[in-house]
């Protein structure tokens, strides 16, 4: 995905937001129901149907209900209202995150032979 004359931070693709009338008129239908559900909750908690198993469980509904609905306006609006850009980016490799110059990629050996492992591994301070 990456072309010869770009560069960070360089715009790769931008296309608009659809901005559909249609959209916009359901999201604020469904703002709507968000807020008359919002009130019905604190309306719920502040009478007390939390006190009771079934106002509980209608509680924990509605919440979830506030919540599902909520998750589709932003997804609404993600989709029809905010333009899609993608940003040219270099993607390094794992041993730059880490400072390592490109010779030490390797790392260095821990043990000369098998003889040096034996030995490490049965006293840890071995040759330090």
């Amino acid at each position: 995905m990456s072309s010869s004359g770009s560069t960070y931070g360089d715009i790769h693709r931008y296309e608009p937001a659809r901005e559909s009338t249609a959209a916009a008129i359901a999201i604020v239908l469904l703002t709507i129901i968000e807020v008359l559900f919002v009130f019905l909750f604190t309306y719920g908690l502040v009478s007390g149907w939390g006190l009771t198993e079934t106002g509980n469980m209608y509680l924990g509904s509605v919440l979830a209900v506030i919540f599902i609905d909520l998750a589709f306006i932003l997804a609404m609006y993600r989709k029809e209202f905010l333009p899609d850009v993608v940003i040219v980016k270099k993607r390094r490799r794992k041993w730059e995150d880490l400072y390592i110059r490109e010779d030490d990629v390797d790392g260095t050996p821990f043990a000369d032979g098998a003889w040096d492992h034996v030995k490490r591994a049965i006293y840890p301070y071995y040759k330090r």
